[in-house]
């Protein structure tokens, strides 16, 4: 499963980060370890949004696949 998130520097409250991950503790240590170039400047980070992201078991529901056919094909 996938999670997507939204990170808010602590020092620096306008800057945010949106990702994803499989991982999601993983990758917020890893953000505030300094791991990534991209957000390593304004580190400590606070995970202020997640969202767990099971979208392949939908789209393999009668449902989803309906869905599949209008909007995505």
């Amino acid at each position: 499963m996938y999670f997507i998130y939204i990170l808010r520097s602590i020092n620096y409250p306008d800057q945010t980060y949106v990702g994803f991950t499989e991982s999601l503790n993983a990758r917020v240590t890893k953000h505030n370890e300094g791991g990534n170039i991209s957000t390593a400047t304004y580190r400590p980070w606070k995970l202020v949004f997640y969202c767990a992201f099971a979208f392949e078991a939908y789209l393999k529901s009668h449902p989803g696949k309906a869905f599949t056919a209008k909007r995505l094909l």
